[in-house]
């Protein structure tokens, strides 16, 4: 039985070795390191650090009802669900859609058409949970449709837009980088990875409530107590995102410089250069629909 055991987490190891999720950074060995929008150098490899896309915020959704509850798609309790992270230039400008058609895996592009003219076509092909799977990550997908929650579509739209959307667009996602050795789809999971390791700093809801800030339908919060609240644990101010003008809070932003890749490298929580969507008095932290959520761990 033990060399059964022995056996199994050698052919683990094997597997791990020749098909990895991350990319190689060995020839970043011995280049400078520095903060991205910070450069004092030049950066000569766009695979070692993050040279388009600079500013990179993590992005968190508060919804209260997925759309999907019979087919058991649900949100996390006592938690904010993965947006993803959205790369900007260092001056919050926009850096880009859909950069790459050729790992166009979205199948309902948004915007289907860029402002230079190109036409982003539906991606009709295996989803990107398959991809997950190919790659034996049964733990990653489990953790993605428990806080990568999407509403009124399945989970894997969101995922696929997301990657689609904002990793095409980012160097160090770059299929140049993962070579030798590239297995398709590599970079698809690791930009996951990636985005849930990035999601894993910010424990919003614990946050919040910690200050007494809870989802609640007879009480409204101000700005300035989200914020605060916000600020006391991460030293920077978020950019909160509402709808009906200003009174209905829906996402949450934090904004960063990195240190190395976004794969590995050092995320510098800063305060957010775009103006919030709030109000600054009477917005609407609403209580989900119990049924459109479920009890998780982890």
């Amino acid at each position: 039985m033990l060399s059964l055991v022995i056996l199994g987490v050698l052919v683990s190891v094997v597997h791990a070795k020749f098909y990895p999720t991350y990319p190689n950074i060995e020839t970043c060995v011995g280049l400078p390191v520095q903060y991205s929008c910070e450069n004092t150098t030049i950066v000569t490899d766009s695979c070692c650090n993050v040279v388009r896309g600079g500013l990179v915020l993590q992005a968190q959704y508060w919804n209260t009802y997925t759309g999907l509850e019979l087919q058991a798609q649900l949100f996390p309790k006592n938690s904010w669900s993965i947006h993803g992270i959205v790369p900007l230039n260092c001056d919050g400008t926009s850096i880009g859609q859909y950069c790459d058609p050729g790992r166009q895996y979205d199948p309902k592009p948004l915007p289907s058409t860029l402002p230079n003219g190109t036409v982003i076509n539906p991606y009709k092909g295996p989803s990107v949970r398959t991809f997950i799977q190919e790659f034996g990550r049964s733990d990653l997908l489990d953790y993605m449709d428990t806080f990568w929650i999407n509403q009124g579509a399945p989970n894997e739209d969101l995922w696929a837009h997301e990657y689609s959307i904002h990793a095409t667009c980012t160097s160090a996602f770059d299929v140049a980088c993962y070579y030798p050795g590239y297995k398709k789809h590599q970079e698809v999971v690791n930009f996951f990875e990636t985005a849930v390791k990035v999601y894993q700093m910010y424990p919003t809801y614990d946050i919040l409530a910690a200050s007494g800030i809870v989802p609640s339908n007879k009480t409204t919060y101000t700005r300035a107590q989200i914020t605060n609240a916000i600020y006391s644990q991460t030293g920077a101010d978020p950019w909160l995102g509402c709808l009906d003008n200003g009174t209905v809070w829906k996402e949450i932003r934090y904004f960063h410089h990195v240190l190395g890749t976004e794969q590995f490298g050092h995320f510098k929580p800063l305060d957010s250069i775009i103006s919030s969507t709030c109000a600054e008095t009477g917005i609407w932290y609403y209580e989900r629909t119990p049924t459109s959520e479920k009890a998780v761990s982890g």
